[in-house]
C-alpha cells in the first residue's frame, strides 16, 4: 500500500492551480471536468502519481469558499533553504505566515505559508 493523494476543496480552482504551481512550483499533472456531477478536479504534484503522493485539488461547480475546521493541520514540503524558499514564494505572490526559523521546542527550521484558500502549507528545512 501507498498514500496516493490528499484532496482538498477549493473555490476557485484557477487561482488554486496558479499558486501551487507558478508561487510552489508543482505540475498540473492531470485535470479533468465532470459535468453531471458538477465538479473538477486537478491534480498536482512535483512528480507523477506513480512516483509519490499529489495533491487533488477539488473544485464543486457555484462553491466560492469553505469553512477549513479546525482538524485540519497543514500540508509539509521539504525545501533546501526555508527562509530563501519563503523569500521565492512572497516574491512570486505567495502568503508567507510564518518566518522561517526553528520549530518550537526544538532545532528543525520551518515556516509557514498560506494557500488562496487559507490551507497551510509547513515548509520543512531539508537537514543536512
Amino acid at each position: 500500500m501507498r498514500i496516493l493523494h490528499t484532496m482538498l476543496r477549493v473555490g476557485d480552482l484557477d487561482r488554486s492551480l496558479a499558486f501551487y504551481t507558478e508561487v510552489l512550483g508543482m505540475r498540473l499533472l492531470r485535470r479533468q471536468d465532470y459535468p453531471d456531477g458538477k465538479f473538477t478536479l486537478a491534480f498536482v504534484g512535483y512528480q507523477d502519481e506513480m512516483d509519490g503522493a499529489v495533491l487533488e485539488l477539488t473544485h464543486n461547480w457555484g462553491v466560492d469558499r469553505y469553512e477549513l475546521g479546525n482538524a485540519y493541520g497543514h500540508i509539509a514540503l521539504e525545501v533546501e533553504d526555508a527562509r530563501k524558499a519563503c523569500e521565492d514564494i512572497r516574491a512570486r505572490g505567495g502568503k508567507v505566515v510564518r518566518e522561517a526559523g526553528p520549530m518550537k521546542h526544538g532545532t528543525t527550521v520551518i515556516a509557514f505559508v498560506e494557500d488562496p484558500d487559507g490551507y497551510k502549507v509547513e515548509l520543512i528545512e531539508r537537514r543536512s
